[in-house]
């Protein structure tokens, strides 16, 4: 295939990812109107339209939907192959894509992200962060990373970092005006900030002493879905949050929170960069596996 029609499906995959032309020109760092004429110029020799264009939205049609989900991968192991040979003229080069927990970016964008930008500058790493555990092969990522127990069975796993503690945690305002849960079950007294699975059920606050484990069902009348917000109103003496640890690590080190019932909190696996198990492992990503582990 000719350096053209790399171009063209790229930009295609590009439109499909993000729904729309402008934010895929921006990506690719071309012009809105060459994405445009490059999915124009495929479309005619394909024969069919791949996108419906409105004045507002760009969706992908039928015909597009099954063309993406052929070509991605195919189109994702000829960039593997070719960033695997270029790996041979010297220092890695390209873009590495990586889809992320926003909890596992804040992990390693310090230590490991910026720390590998200074050691291989040629290398660009575009970030997407994602509460939603999606096929990183079709929609055209290098890597994910998520917590270990969500790692799709047929990747390669590259486990890395410590366990994740959970805490529960209240301003001392809060505090102050609701004398603090001796066991779990207190909490039933207590305003809790519920939270919601990015799939859409509420989640059940998780426990865990001396072998017995609970779950409550944490009463309250704000629900959120967002772990930055939660902290939010937990910092705002909204109520008791149950929280990963690493969110308000620097609010519990200043006192702006109070963490409760210490004893009863269970750690979970920690998180896993995972990919595909191809032959041809991009340089890139290989070198910053080398550096995560």
């Amino acid at each position: 295939m000719n350096r053209s029609g790399l171009v063209e499906l790229d930009t295609v995959l590009a439109v499909a990812r993000l729904g729309g032309f402008r934010a895929a020109a921006i990506e690719l760092g071309v012009s809105a109107t060459s994405v445009s004429n490059a999915v124009a110029g495929l479309e005619a020799r394909l024969g069919v339209r791949l996108f419906n264009r409105t004045t507002r939205s760009v969706s992908l049609s039928e015909a597009g939907e099954q063309f993406i989900a052929a070509v991605g991968p195919a189109l994702s192991d000829i960039h593997t192959a070719m960033d695997a040979t270029n790996s041979r003229r010297g220092r890695p080069a390209g873009t590495l894509r990586l889809n992320c927990a926003v909890a596992a970016a804040r992990q390693i964008l310090v230590p490991v992200v910026l720390e590998f930008q200074r050691r291989y500058p040629e290398v660009r790493v575009d970030i997407v962060t994602d509460a939603h555990l999606i096929d990183i092969v079709a929609k055209g990522f290098d890597a994910g990373i998520r917590t270990r127990d969500a790692v799709p069975a047929d990747m390669i796993a590259v486990p890395f970092g410590p366990e994740l503690r959970f805490v529960v945690v209240g301003s001392p305002a809060y505090l102050r005006d609701h004398p603090a849960p001796a066991k779990p079950g207190d909490l039933m007294a207590h305003r809790c900030i519920r939270a919601r699975w990015p799939s859409g059920p509420l989640y059940r606050w998780e426990f865990e002493k001396q072998g017995q484990a609970l779950t409550i069902d944490a009463p309250g009348s704000l629900t959120l879905d967002e772990p930055t917000l939660t902290r939010d109103a937990a910092l705002a003496d909204a109520g008791l949050a149950y929280m990963w640890e690493a969110h308000v690590r620097d609010d519990l080190a200043s006192g702006r929170l109070v963490s409760v019932l210490n004893d009863w909190m269970p750690s979970s696996p920690g998180f896993c960069l995972y990919h595909p198990g191809r032959r041809n492992v991009p340089a890139a990503l290989s070198v910053f596996i080398d550096m995560l582990r």
